[in-house]
């Protein structure tokens, strides 16, 4: 098997585990959500590990499960993306650095300016995760009463896409000259003022800021319904994806790559990444006594909490112990709804099974030893499952220093994975070229 490809590693870092039970784990840092010289010690440790990128996802309401499942979430208190990341970005120097923003509850100008911001503090290591919100209960924290449709939220984004990047190239790379003898601090004929009116959106422009240093941050994506897609496929140059097999990742990939050809972009100018819950142990079997502990400390109030949300649906007059009845479409995210019966079906779960695998983590999982989870990697990457993954890890601090110390080396012993950063910004870290400026 020749070694002409390698993976991108991100890691899901908000919440810092994706599993409810993760703060309860003996030995874990219950607080590490909200801890900034933990998550300090988590993103330095990722970068020896040589990851491409920290991932911040985001969330606008608290207030979207029943108190009795949120009292016992660990993911009840947490930062603002902005000033973590900003925050962290002095304490790191190569690690990529990515927000999630929502198109929905915020303005193209304050996205724009808070990402320039941040590709400039951390000398180009921004990534922006678009988003639309799929949580209802945001639109009450944000003035309004009514969610936007789900295929009306993309229409919006794509074109709050095209303010922001247009906003970021209101300046030449080489519009501010700084020129001391004629007192010229920047040259006019370089800046371009936007002046955007659309369906949705009205933007005049400019941005009092220079361009960033990778000309845009790196654009990421994660939605998986046809809307989604289609949006990644027009502007994402990372895709974080989420399926629950090899089979669901090769035909997503493959989807992927025939959109691309459709819009008229190469196959590489877009990396996916699948979420993977990785779990390691020395053995096989003390992996799956880890996997089992965790599961264990989800409470049924948090499990049926979380496959509502994942449904769209309450399903806590459901019958526990019987299969999950149809469940109608919602306004809610189709995809997750989509995976959660997709996992029902494929496994043949009850309600109260499936709701606990949600309520720790239902997605797909690499439960093994550091060698059988590279073989995993290995095959996903070299059979058009993905370019790489975004890590979830089961625990903190355990469970990431388990990646670090045991698959990372693995994975670089089979050069699979680098050992040296290839550049200086996310996007040559990536692969990614720098776009040029549309204006200059």
């Amino acid at each position: 098997m020749t070694r002409a490809r390698q993976l991108r590693l991100g890691a899901f870092m908000r919440p810092v585990s994706i599993h409810t039970g993760a703060w309860r784990y003996p030995g874990a840092f219950a607080d590490a959500n909200f801890n900034f010289a933990h998550l300090k010690r988590f993103a330095q440790t990722l970068e020896r590990a040589r990851f491409d990128a920290f991932f911040m996802a985001d969330h606008l309401a608290l207030l979207n499960m029943p108190m009795a499942a949120l009292q016992r979430s660990h993911t009840a208190t947490s930062f603002e993306p902005f000033t973590l990341l900003s925050a962290l970005s002095q304490a790191t120097e190569h690690i990529g650095l990515v927000a999630t923003a929502s198109t929905t509850f915020d303005a193209p100008f304050h996205i724009a300016r808070r990402f320039a911001s941040l590709d400039h503090i951390s000398n180009g290591r921004a990534g922006w995760n678009i988003v639309t919100t799929s949580n209802p209960d945001a639109a009450l924290n944000f003035g309004q009463t009514d969610h936007m449709e789900h295929d009306e939220r993309y229409e919006r984004a794509r074109e709050f896409y095209d303010v922001v990047t247009g906003l970021w190239d209101s300046w030449a790379d080489d519009a501010f000259v700084h020129d001391a003898d004629s007192g010229i601090f920047f040259d006019p004929s370089k800046l371009h003022t936007l002046d955007h009116r659309g369906r949705y959106l009205s933007v005049r422009g400019p941005l009092h800021i220079a361009r960033p240093p990778q000309g845009w941050p790196v654009v990421v994506q994660a939605g998986a319904s046809h809307a989604g897609r289609q949006l990644a496929a027009e502007t994402a140059e990372v895709i974080f994806a989420a399926h629950g097999n090899l089979a669901e990742a090769q035909a997503f990939y493959a989807d992927m790559q025939r959109r691309l050809a459709d819009v008229g972009r190469a196959g590489d100018s877009l990396k996916v990444l699948p979420a993977a819950f990785v779990v390691v142990g020395d053995t096989l079997d003390e992996a799956r006594a880890i996997r089992a502990r965790l599961d264990s400390l989800v409470h049924y109030e948090s499990a049926i909490a979380s496959l509502s949300i994942a449904l769209g649906h309450d399903a806590s007059a459901f019958d526990p112990d019987q299969p999950l009845p149809p469940i109608p479409q919602t306004n809610a995210s189709r995809s997750s709804r989509e995976r959660a019966i997709a996992l029902a079906e494929r496994e043949g779960l009850t309600v109260r099974q499936l709701a606990q695998r949600m309520g720790g983590y239902g997605g797909m999982a690499f439960v093994g030893t550091a060698h059988s989870i590279a073989d995993e990697m290995e095959q996903w990457l070299y059979t058009a499952g993905c370019d790489g993954f975004n890590i979830m890890f089961p625990w903190l601090p355990g469970g990431l220093d388990d990646f670090c110390t045991k698959v990372v080396p693995e994975l670089q012993r089979r050069g699979l994975f680098r050992t040296e950063y290839e550049g200086a910004t996310l996007r040559e870290n990536l692969g990614l070229q720098r776009p040029a400026n549309r204006f200059f």
